[in-house]
């Protein structure tokens, strides 16, 4: 998908705080940050959305969870709490139409979400 912000990330044609990168998972620094620390995790391969997912894919979904740990800990936002978001259509907050898991910490977050 060329138009795709994120895919243009992946791909070097967009420029982005990187924070972490391997040959599935690109994680990177959320350019209007809801939070101390928010970052973007992403699969390198374009998926939609956690609905567009595959049952093969499962594998790949769990890589998404485990950056989401090993940065929380990077970040110093391990032993103080964090969340992970990850939406799913326009009515759910979803902007961007690559899956992406959104991680946020650093500071005290109220429930339910704004």
């Amino acid at each position: 998908m060329s138009d795709c912000p994120f895919c243009r990330i992946v791909r070097r044609e967009a420029r982005a705080d990187v924070v972490l990168e391997d040959d599935d998972v690109l994680a990177f620094r959320d350019v209007r940050p809801q939070a101390p620390v928010h970052l973007l995790i992403i699969p390198k391969r374009h998926v939609d959305s956690l609905a567009g997912a595959a049952d093969g894919d499962a594998e790949l979904l769990g890589k998404l969870l485990l950056a989401a740990r090993d940065l929380a800990r990077r970040e110093g936002i391990d032993a103080t709490g964090y969340r992970i978001v990850a939406n799913r259509g326009r009515g759910a907050g979803q902007t961007v139409f690559h899956l992406h898991v959104h991680l946020l910490g650093g500071r005290a977050m109220g429930w339910p979400p704004g």
